[in-house]
């Protein structure tokens, strides 16, 4: 075969068709088809690293890939959700492909299922966020979150006073912002902790605020984006990790999967985290920021308090970190939140963010966090020479 191949499908699955189904679930039927695939492919469960799903799993309505994934103990470095309609098969199969041939992954599964009765059941005993956390009381995101923050505190001694630095200068930051949610409103590190307990020991300064909001970006080519108006902005390395989705099946409190997705893309990258002139770093609770500044290498786990005390984080700082004021400072509008940090990125990058102007930029680092700390994304973005 003399053509140029993207990829090779080496394994496939099927089931039989029924008219209806009586008790099965939608992730029931994923495992079923998904064990068929990987044993004709002849691989172990353990070689999966990508997986692609459709949008319809009756047992959630969102976090599609991570709920798929912690159902058939995958810890995929690329997921996606595929809606293409009957187009959605053939889509993933490129998307696929694509994505082994960019390195972020080596084998992807690509799973359609689904169930045929009046009632697709929630399945609450096949769901292990309906079945560990929420009749416990862990429904919703900020309780959830305060978990993975009782636990550094309880490990590491971090105090309430280091987490509520984060939101200080998230707030800070929001001030070189006119368009923040919070600007014309700093907040202490009293201010802060004198805010209301939320979930204990998160406090209402320490949580996002929901707001209305957009962001989008263009993509092309190096050599379209050079002969266009701006100062191209590259990206030059990412990594992605899925561990769970419920907080209960995280394999760690203190350590997410930001800290292979950092790792792989500054490897790509070939640069280091010392060497970022932003970072850029998903901010929906202050334990989040503090587990990625961890996890990046910044500093020995448990010790960001100590990072925090050692370096300012503004955009005049020699560690500015979320110089828009972040999530924290500028606000959530939803899924969009986790494009603010790409938007401010380039816009560092392209030396256009006015008053908030960080000197030579070069290079940042931006993450995404879904779920939990449960799905993650990093991308190393850089300027032009």
């Amino acid at each position: 075969m003399n053509r140029r191949s993207w990829g090779a499908i080496a394994g496939i699955g099927e089931l039989r068709p029924v008219r209806r189904t009586q008790g099965a679930t939608t992730l029931d039927l994923i495992a079923q088809v998904a064990r068929l695939a990987v044993a004709d492919a002849g691989l172990d469960k353990e070689a999966i690293d990508g997986l692609l799903v459709g949008p319809q799993v009756g047992e959630t309505p969102q976090h599609v890939p991570a709920t798929v994934a912690e159902y058939l103990g995958l810890q995929p470095k690329m997921a996606n959700v595929v809606d293409l309609g009957g187009a959605s098969g053939p889509g993933m199969v490129w998307r696929a492909a694509a994505a082994i041939a960019t390195g972020m992954c080596e084998a992807v599964l690509c799973v359609l299922a689904n169930t045929r009765e009046a009632d697709v059941p929630r399945s609450p005993n096949r769901n292990p966020i309906r079945e560990f956390d929420v009749p416990f009381g862990a429904s919703g995101a900020n309780i959830s979150y305060a978990l993975p923050m009782q636990r550094h505190m309880s490990q590491y001694g971090s105090t309430p006073e280091q987490f509520a630095a984060i939101a200080a200068w998230a707030r800070h930051n929001a001030q070189f912002n006119e368009d923040a949610i919070f600007h014309g409103q700093p907040a202490s590190v009293q201010d802060v902790l004198a805010s209301p307990l939320i979930a204990a020991p998160l406090h209402l300064y320490e949580i996002v605020m929901p707001v209305a909001g957009g962001e989008a970006v263009v993509v092309v080519s190096p050599e379209r984006a050079r002969a266009l108006g701006h100062r191209p902005v590259h990206l030059l390395g990412a990594g992605e990790k899925l561990t769970h989705r419920a907080i209960s099946q995280a394999p760690s409190l203190t350590s997410g999967p930001l800290k292979p997705a950092m790792a792989q893309a500054l490897a790509q990258a070939g640069v280091g985290v010392e060497q970022m002139s932003l970072l850029s770093l998903y901010d929906c609770y202050t334990i989040m920021v503090a587990l990625t500044i961890e996890d990046a290498g910044l500093c020995a786990p448990g010790h960001f308090g100590y990072w925090l005390a050692d370096h300012r984080l503004g955009f005049d700082g020699d560690k500015p970190l979320n110089t828009h004021g972040g999530q924290l400072g500028f606000g959530q509008p939803d899924l969009a939140g986790g494009m603010t940090h790409v938007v401010e990125a380039v816009r560092q990058l392209r030396h256009t963010a006015g008053r908030r102007q960080i000197r030579n930029a070069e290079l940042a680092l931006v993450t995404g966090n879904g779920a939990t700390v449960s799905e993650a994304v990093a991308l190393v973005l850089g300027a032009d020479a």
